[in-house]
């Protein structure tokens, strides 16, 4: 690792939320819930009164009745993300975005033009506002993990440099839930031991937690205890995977509904693969349920590919067998995405079907949507329930 910290983690506060403060001046100082039936964003005005991303609308209004409701702008957020990303590589070449609204900035050897690395946060965070008119948090660090974990720690609208000397004293008092990797199942299987800030995970032994939490798992998280993070911050990689899931709500889907939600799921996602020539082979479907758990299952095929009907077959399948659950703890969520993409340009294997082949179809489709907006053509089981929101996302 550098002897200094190099390493900026910016991320935007409520990004949503605040877009929707910026742009409409009566919003600004007040609770601002973005999304009817499901939140997607919270200003920090309703996170003060329990208001969560991805809670249901009713129970957000319930806990905050003196909300404002607004329906959201993807658009406006989409041209907000734009303009931020502009003022990152302005500040500096290397720039590895991580989604819409934060971005990993490596500052090292930039001293002599621009400042310290706490001088260029400090700019960064002023020409947002200045130029974007949005709050961003930055977490300095020499660990991309450790910079993600002070940019969290310093929300919102902050900036916290976390000194080499200091690393450890500062990371160790902090509960495990700030560990990547570390979610619900994990945090409970670490707390019924005991085992409750980072510092109580690296004073654990790595074989210790191999056995508690599997290989991967436990030599992960003890080396992240011990700020052991060795990536460096990459400019231009290609995402390894795509997906797009949609908020069900609690009012209750039937299973040809849901099945229609998964068609126009996958849809979405495989448009995308052919947009950006790529080609997957393991398709994962992601479930959650009314008490907030969730559920993952995946299917790898023996051959890439980026049309939809093979896709959509392995999502059904996938689908199918999670029913039981589906049924019991009723569903709120469903995410559907395609991993192991290749690299630029693949070739396409699967033999064309008697009739219309399945890929000309597709890029018939494709061409359809470019020159009339992706409204124009969609699947008949969604004529009455629609798409849902898409989601501004980092470019393919």
């Amino acid at each position: 690792m550098p002897g200094e910290a190099t390493i900026l983690h910016a991320d935007l506060d409520a990004f949503y939320a605040s877009v929707e403060q910026r742009d409409d001046p009566a919003l600004r100082g007040r609770p601002v819930i973005v999304g009817g039936g499901v939140v997607l964003a919270a200003s920090y005005e309703a996170k003060a009164r329990g208001v969560r991303t991805a809670m249901g609308g009713r129970l957000a209004r319930a806990l905050c009745p003196q909300a404002v409701v607004v329906e959201p702008r993807m658009s406006a957020y989409s041209a907000a993300s734009k303009a931020v990303f502009e003022v990152f590589r302005d500040t500096t070449p290397l720039v590895e975005g991580i989604s819409i609204d934060e971005a990993f900035l490596d500052v090292g050897g930039l001293r002599r033009i621009a400042g310290s690395p706490v001088q260029i946060a400090t700019r960064l965070r002023r020409e947002v506002r200045d130029r974007v008119g949005l709050p961003i948090t930055v977490g300095v660090a020499r660990t991309k993990f450790l910079a993600k974990v002070a940019s969290r720690v310093a929300k919102p609208d902050g900036l916290l440099l976390v000194a080499p000397e200091r690393e450890l004293a500062f990371l160790h008092p902090l509960p495990v839930e700030l560990l990547w990797g570390v979610g619900p199942v994990t945090s409970g299987k670490l707390r019924e031991r005991g085992i409750r800030t980072v510092g109580h995970v690296a004073r654990l032994g790595e074989a210790a937690l191999v056995s508690m939490l599997g290989q991967f798992a436990g030599r992960h998280l003890h080396a992240l205890a011990h700020n052991k993070d060795p990536r460096r911050v990459v400019v231009g990689r290609r995402r390894g995977s795509m997906g797009a899931q949609r908020a069900l709500g609690r009012s209750g889907r039937s299973p040809a509904e849901i099945d229609a939600i998964l068609a126009g799921l996958v849809d979405r996602v495989t448009r995308r693969m052919r947009a950006a020539d790529r080609a997957g082979r393991t398709v994962t479907l992601r479930l959650r349920f009314d008490d907030f758990s969730r559920a993952t299952r995946s299917h790898t095929m023996p051959r890439e590919t980026s049309q939809t009907q093979p896709i959509l077959d392995a999502a059904r399948r996938l689908l199918v067998t999670s029913r039981p659950m589906v049924e019991s703890r009723g569903l709120t969520l469903v995410g559907i995405s395609v991993g192991n993409l290749d690299g630029d340009g693949y070739l396409q294997l699967e033999l064309p079907l008697s009739g219309c082949p399945r890929d000309r179809l597709d890029a018939a489709l494709d061409e359809v949507r470019e020159r009339y907006g992706s409204a124009s053509v969609t699947r008949a089981a969604l004529l009455r329930h629609g798409e849902g929101l898409a989601v501004p996302l980092l470019p393919d």
